[in-house]
């Protein structure tokens, strides 16, 4: 048993400009330095396709999915004052989505213990309806669904440690109790959203956990709201499988946002997930780059989240 990986050189096709901070330097960065660590060399690179509309309506409009492909066409396309659609977005933002399905196929099937995806663009803003915060379509989002009909797997948690709060993934499951949405983030901070009173609506009243942060929280402060309000509420759910919107923004150096999480801090958050993952769902984990964007911090915490993934699949 090994760790997946999925890579595509086809990620740094999605051209947000040279002065964006959500910019293909981000993995040029991230597997540079793993190609230099030796760490690519223990992964199981797994391959991957672009994921079918079909899926991408399992969590967004037929509207919003049309938007995104004409708007390629037309590129450049400014669909917020963050968000750009290049001629090849399309295409990526398809397949970083599918790399997350491969993944999760991988993982379910046995053919590997835990996987991570290093894909761009990010995901967790995309909202139903609309993309936002440099996201075009929600890759976790649709993963959980992808689970739960493709696999018939009832219960799947979703952790977002990115240090923005991920309300398109909150909004899409918020009335749905078979998806519980962990999410820590600073508060307040774009997009606005993640108050620890958002707890769910209706039917999933329960299933969203929101531990807001001020500015300047550091890795004990992190490592504590897992240990005492992420394990006992994952271990109450119960999940069958746990998705990562593994987002290394709230790094001390990361130039969008005010935390001090070091790379230790987020060596022992992984540790933390995927021991939960080990207890409650045999170890089923697949965990996706959101943000982070100073690049060589952003390479080194990949690289000792990875670490974990790789020990805990030997």
């Amino acid at each position: 048993m090994a760790t997946g990986f999925v890579y595509y050189p086809d990620f740094l096709e999605h051209d947000t400009g040279p002065s964006h901070p959500e910019r293909a330097e981000r993995l040029r960065s991230v597997m540079a330095h793993l190609e230099s660590s030796g760490q690519l060399s223990q992964v199981n690179r797994l391959e991957a396709t672009a994921c079918e509309t079909r899926w991408l309506h399992s969590v967004h409009t037929e509207d919003h999915v049309d938007l995104v492909r004409r708007a390629a066409g037309q590129a450049p396309v400014h669909l917020d004052p963050d968000t750009v659609v290049s001629a090849g977005s399309w295409d990526v933002a398809r397949l970083a989505s599918g790399s997350l399905l491969a993944a999760c196929d991988a993982v379910v099937d046995g053919r590997v213990d835990n996987a991570f995806c290093a894909s761009r663009p990010p995901g967790h803003h995309a909202e139903r309806d609309h993309a936002m915060g440099f996201c075009l379509f929600n890759h976790v989002a649709v993963a959980a669904r992808y689970l739960q009909a493709q696999h018939s797997i009832d219960r799947v948690m979703i952790i977002d440690w990115d240090v923005h709060h991920g309300n398109g993934t909150q909004h899409i499951f918020e009335d749905d109790a078979s998806v519980f949405y962990f999410s820590i983030h600073q508060y307040p901070f774009y997009p606005g959203t993640g108050a620890a009173g958002e707890r769910g609506k209706g039917d999933g009243d329960g299933a969203t956990l929101n531990i807001p942060m001020t500015a300047g929280n550091n890795d004990d402060a992190y490592i504590a709201a897992f240990e005492e309000q992420l394990v006992p509420a994952a271990e109450d759910f119960a999940p069958q499988f746990i998705l990562v919107s593994a987002g290394f923004d709230a790094h001390e150096a990361d130039p969008l946002a005010s935390m001090a999480v070091t790379e230790d801090g987020f060596q022992r958050l992984s540790t933390i997930v995927a021991d939960l993952a080990a207890v409650t769902c045999g170890g089923h984990l697949v965990s996706q780059l959101e943000g982070g964007y100073n690049t060589d911090a952003l390479a080194r915490s990949v690289a000792v989240h990875l670490d974990v993934l790789l020990d805990k699949g030997r």
